[in-house]
């Protein structure tokens, strides 16, 4: 949590100040020009590019490259230490390898795709080794906490090349370590009882430079380092994914991610995956071990058991549909606004919550009882069916109340490493420049120090930190009460919820691996390249695009406008405590600030400066895999789902983007359509 600091003139406080601690180094240059590299990796159950069945088969399904095995929070992450003497002058690399916890009784490392080789395809590298331990009888057998030098290899020529040809700065190397744990007669894992042979996500080690985002060309998917213009998220950006899961992209940790903060990062994904009333895992519920910490940590009434019942595959929630209770969206409530705050609802508090713990008297379900439709005429005489949401609630209906579907979750890190000043540089309420557009930034009230800050997350920007996201839909959501909403209280507004009652159902140490999941997940490249398949495989979904279509469609989207609150392109700060988020350039396509979209879209409720037609310019990074994440057609966008496709979110625009919306209409089918292309590659 960011300790006290100094208000601004601007009246707030920043969350990261100059000289706000590092938790973990990623990269530094030694005296003499080595340039040493730290590489978190997690396990995989298969390779890269290996789908669900071979090349050139008919589609059977994915692959399992993306997944995240049984028990992978523990036991079961490591990291890479690259010495790349090159750029000093030298002629060699060592890698280093490092477990986080315990043992790894058997290690494979596989470098250098072998491109030479005409058949190589799902996986196949150049060079095959393994981090033999001299202290082991050169068996590869590497402990967590041992002297580095005991897992080591070394090598000093492009495998790539034939023949071998001396390493130079931007030569690729391809790194695919793999693990086995110590197993009993039935493969099992005798540290846990889980599995013991593992794989692991596979990067590009660039020589001289680090590692980076990686996408396949001619032949056969080789390596290549993305272009800077894809890099949504900077060095967080995933790589293009050719194991055909795209259902999963919005699950992966950071590109860059370090050695042991890959650790924190797991064991922060278990706790969004857990049930807080009875400890399950939803992944694989009856062979991952039971949360025992967790089991009935919920309070009297909550929505759902776990983060990810809400965010679905880290995305939004589901489709809401006619008569269906609205559990997986937050419905929040009030009485009235006492200065730009909500004053609670009797019965419901700050928001609905759906169920009773332990029994189902008292139920409060809000339903869609309908949609209201209008029809759009565009210029060109097209017409498009627009739906607005009708709520009943079966409880009493309060005086004021907003529907919110939940967002994806990625890219909050990067989001929160934007230093404040360029967040202020960007507003502009009094419409200086004369283009209708008045960005406002929104001032929120830190839950923890009573301290000003700029606000950023939520559809109305009213939280000012991932740790004050995650731990107010933790009480709100959820019912599960932790260091920053320690008493249930804290979901009925009451002034005295912040008073310590001893333990909470998430301590310290969880909120914060839980905070750190969120922070470091990856945002995936931009999907603007055709890659290199082989002739006549089967091109991925995900991966059948028309660059030159999708270039032009990013042109238009400015030309018309939409880039003046959606901005293409902000830079991190060189604070935040992330090494991986620091001095990023990253293209999230928002201000996050606050814009007036007209009284279509407006609600009763008000947070902070947030007006009821006011909203926080939503990223668009991520919005062409949300119709993967949600399933084919069940994607909805704007606060309250009411959009079923990006067209009718646009028409739904008004307000300060009225303007924009009418230039977007006035363009040509086909120009449409590539806005549409474009938005859909990122």
């Amino acid at each position: 949590m960011p300790g006290p600091g100094i208000v601004t003139a601007q009246g707030y406080v920043p969350l990261f100040p100059s000289g706000a601690q590092l938790i973990e180094q990623l990269q530094y240059t030694e005296a003499d020009g080595t340039l040493v590299t730290l590489a978190g990796f997690r396990t995989t159950d298969r390779h890269a590019r290996e789908r669900g069945e071979g090349w050139f088969e008919a589609d059977r399904g994915p692959g399992a490259y993306f997944t995240f095995p049984t028990f992978y929070f523990q036991n079961r992450t490591l990291g890479l230490e690259i010495r790349d003497t090159i750029p000093a002058g030298g002629k060699k690399i060592q890698i280093f390898l490092h477990s986080n916890a315990g043992t790894f009784d058997g290690t494979t490392f596989s470098l250098f795709r072998n491109i030479l080789n005409p058949d190589v395809r799902d996986y196949g590298w150049s060079m095959n080794t393994g981090f033999n331990n001299p202290k082991e009888g050169n068996r590869p057998i590497c402990h967590a906490g041992q002297a580095r030098e005991d897992c080591m290899i070394e090598f000093n020529s492009n495998w790539r090349t034939d023949p071998h040809s001396p390493l130079q700065i931007g030569d690729k190397i391809e790194l695919a370590p793999a693990v086995r744990l110590a197993r009993d007669a039935q493969g099992r894992a005798l540290i846990d009882g889980g599995g013991s042979r593992y794989y692991s996500l596979e990067q590009l080690y660039v020589v001289g430079k680090g590692l980076r985002p990686w996408y396949g060309i001619a032949p056969n998917l080789d390596s290549e380092p993305l272009p800077d213009a894809t890099l949504l998220g900077g060095d967080t950006s995933i790589s293009y994914n050719y194991a055909e899961e795209p259902m999963r992209v919005f699950q992966q940790p950071a590109n860059n991610i370090g050695i042991r903060n890959v650790q924190r990062f797991v064991e922060g994904r278990r706790l969004f995956h857990t049930s807080f009333k009875d400890g399950r895992h939803s992944e694989h519920d009856r062979t991952n071990p039971v949360f025992t910490a967790h089991i009935a940590n919920q309070g009297p009434r909550f929505n759902q058991e776990s983060c990810i019942a809400c965010h679905v595959n880290n995305g939004r929630s589901a489709a809401p549909d006619v008569g269906t209770p609205l559990d997986m969206m937050v419905v929040m409530t009030g009485t009235a606004m006492v200065n730009g705050r909500r004053t609670p609802h009797a019965d419901y508090g700050l928001n609905v919550q759906h169920h009773v713990t332990g029994g189902s008297s008292n139920a409060w379900d809000v339903t869609i009882s309908r949609f209201d439709t209008q029809t759009r005429t565009l210029p060109d005489g097209t017409q498009v069916a627009l739906r607005k949401p009708v709520y009943a609630f079966r409880g009493p209906v309060p005086n004021l109340y907003s529907v919110r579907q939940a967002p994806q979750v990625i890219g909050a890190g990067l989001l929160e490493a934007v230093p404040e000043t360029s967040i202020l540089a960007m507003a502009d309420p009094d419409d200086r420049n004369g283009d209708g557009i008045r960005g406002v930034f929104n001032l929120v009230t830190d839950p923890e120090t009573g301290q000003p800050r700029v606000g950023r997350f939520g559809w109305k920007a009213s939280k000012a930190s991932v740790r004050h996201q995650a731990a107010e839909a933790m009480m709100n959501d959820m019912s599960v009460t932790s260091t920053t909403y320690p008493r249930h209280s804290c979901q009925l507004g009451a002034s005295d919820c912040r008073s310590s009652p001893g333990s909470t159902a998430l301590s310290e140490l969880e909120l914060q691996r839980l905070t750190h999941y969120l922070s470091l997940l990856g945002v995936p490249a931009q999907r603007s390249l055709r890659s290199g398949y082989p002739s006549g495989m089967r091109v991925a979904a995900e991966h059948d695009v028309d660059t030159a279509t999708i270039n032009r469609g990013a042109s238009l989207f400015a030309s018309v406008g939409c880039s003046a609150c959606h901005v293409s392109e902000l830079r991190t700060s060189a604070t935040h405590p992330f090494a991986e988020l620091r001095n990023q350039t990253i293209r999230p396509y928002t201000d996050l600030l606050l814009h007036d979209m007209g009284p279509d879209l407006a609600d009763t409720v008000q947070e902070y400066k947030a007006a009821p037609s006011m909203w926080r310019t939503a990223p668009l990074w991520g919005m062409g895999s949300l119709k993967y994440t949600q399933g084919a057609g069940k994607a909805r966008f704007l606060h309250d789902g009411r959009a079923r496709t990006p067209l009718e979110a646009i028409l739904w625009h008004g307000g300060e983007a009225d303007a924009a919306r009418q230039r977007f209409e006035a363009l040509p089918a086909a120009d449409r359509d590539a806005v549409l292309q474009f938005l859909e590659s990122l």
